[in-house]
């Protein structure tokens, strides 16, 4: 895709106005800003929620990452997530439906171009659940691989800054790579 065809269509109402991708120095508030959001997300779902973990970058202590606070909810139904999109709207959640992964629910808070959190919910079971866990623990457990993420991310943000797209298309090679290493038993550990 042409640059000038990825920047229409990362732009709002104003030209001025471009999701720019930027990767923080670590904070250590990201931790607390994960257990202040998941007290609330616990109370709106209910029993409906089987679990809440932190993921992606924010979650691994010591990494350089863009300040999104990533939430994997683990439900007992999917198909009963879209009945709490009102309640998450009133606390500034936007639902994104699928959002391009058949069988999640996606969520951002903030709006279309700043965002403070993203909430993945997925049904008890899915793949995708043991997937981001082990990511995240394996990283966690080999942090030279995770300071070699932490530059890759530097390194794309600054030639992507304002593409999105190709700053994640630019991360997938090395995230397949950690999953494969994760997923061969480096960290096992049983999940739901």
């Amino acid at each position: 895709m042409k640059l000038q065809q990825k920047l229409k269509r990362n732009i709002s109402s104003k030209p001025s106005e471009i999701r720019k991708v930027t990767v923080s120095a670590y904070q250590p508030s990201w931790q607390k800003n994960y257990e202040l959001e998941a007290a609330q997300l616990s109370n709106i779902f209910g029993e409906e929620l089987v679990e809440i973990h932190h993921i992606g970058s924010t979650s691994i202590p010591g990494m350089d990452a863009k300040p999104i606070i990533d939430i994997l909810l683990v439900v007992h139904d999917i198909q009963k997530i879209d009945t709490y999109n009102k309640k998450l709207q009133h606390t500034g959640y936007i639902p994104k439906g699928e959002y391009g992964i058949p069988g999640r629910r996606f969520f951002i808070k903030g709006d279309e171009l700043h965002h403070t959190h993203h909430i993945h919910v997925f049904q008890k079971g899915n793949a995708d659940i043991t997937r981001h866990i082990k990511f995240r623990d394996y990283l966690i457990t080999h942090p030279e691989e995770a300071r070699e993420y932490a530059r890759l991310k530097h390194e794309l943000a600054i030639r992507h800054h304002l593409d999105i797209e190709s700053y994640q298309a630019g991360k997938e090679a090395f995230i397949k790579q950690i999953d494969q290493k994760a997923k061969d038993g480096e960290g096992d550990i049983d999940f739901i």
